[in-house]
Order: C-alpha cells, then structure tokens, then sequence
C-alpha cells in the first residue's frame, strides 16, 4: 500500500505599509521562476525577474504607493518585505545548505555575489554609478531576512549591465544557498547549532 505524501513547499505572505507605500509579498522558494509584479518602477521590476528566473523562486509583489517623491522608499519597502517573506518561508533553515556563490558576466561586466543564511545580518557591496538606490533594496532584504551579503563588481563600466548581473547572480546564489543538502535534512549547517 502506498502512501501520497503531499509535498510542503516553502512559502510565505508579508504584508507591509507604512506612510509612503503599502506592500503584500508572496514568495514561493520552491517554485519555478513565476513572476507577478507591480510596483511602478519598470527596471526594479526587471531585476527582481532576474531573481525569480535564476533562483527558480516564485514571487508576487502588490504595490502601492503614497509619497511619490523619488523611488527611494519603494525600493527600500519592497527589500524589507521580500527579506521578511524569505525569512519567513524558510523557516527554521533546517537542511538548507546555507552558503550559495555565484560569478555572472553580462557582456563586459562580472559579479561576484556571496550570501550566507547566517541569522546575522551583514551587507558588502561595490557602489553601481547612479544605481546606488538598489543598494537600499539589498540593505532591506539583508537586514530583515538576517543573512550576510558580499556584492562586488569585478568588471564593467556600462551600469545597467553591472546591476543587471548582480541580480542574476544574487538569484543564483539564492538558490544554491535554499537548496536542500540531503546530508543534513534533519539538523542545521551550524556548529553553533543555530541560524
């Protein structure tokens, strides 16, 4: 007699508002790089596709905002409530692998992006001609999901190429870092025995 066993994907829902905008994220780490996002902001919109795509996660952002004064605040809240939904959906982090690394070219430029899933939140990251903005977005996520991140750019000059690796390479370390190690499903990759 066999048994169905019902596979447990690892999701969550966040919802965030504040004076300036109003946010709900839904994130699927065990999807297939469906995208579903409206912010109003065409290239945030266009790298967070990077993500999905490359991370082979599920994502929907709904939002709306109230202060239109630049897209800062929209790129931070956006940061702060997909790190949140992450932390949430991974939950204890038990048998994740927990480190992923990842080196991506687009034409002339190269990143290198390296997170690990520490429970410590860190944030390194070479500064992209007029981009700096992103770095909001990645300060949110890093600060919310309690992870550790080193973003570098090791080559390039056009600044659309250089964050638009970076997206692809966050995504694929993304990945590699949720992956299961079936070596370790039933405790965590910590000496301290926490993440």
């Amino acid at each position: 007699m066999s048994v169905n066993k019902k596979k447990k994907y690892r999701t969550a829902n966040i919802y965030r508002e504040t004076k300036e905008t109003k946010i709900r994220v839904y994130v699927n780490l065990d999807g297939q790089g469906k995208i579903n996002i409206k912010c109003g902001i065409e290239l945030l919109e266009h790298m967070l596709d990077q993500i999905t795509n490359n991370g082979q996660i599920d994502l929907t952002i709904k939002t709306t905002v109230y202060s239109h004064i630049d897209h800062h605040h929209t790129i931070e809240d956006i940061g702060i409530a997909m790190g949140k939904a992450f932390k949430k959906a991974l939950g204890k982090k038990i048998g994740i692998k927990r480190y992923g690394c990842s080196y991506v070219p687009m034409d002339e430029s190269l990143s290198r992006v390296v997170i690990d899933l520490s429970g410590r939140p860190s944030l390194h990251m070479t500064k992209v001609g007029k981009f700096d903005l992103f770095r909001e977005f990645f300060k949110g996520w890093v600060n919310n999901c309690k992870s550790t991140l080193h973003i570098d750019i090791l080559k390039g000059f056009n600044s659309h190429h250089q964050i638009e690796s970076i997206f692809k390479s966050f995504g694929i370390s993304i990945r590699k870092a949720i992956t299961k190690d079936k070596r370790i499903t039933n405790k965590l990759y910590s000496t301290k025995g926490t993440l």
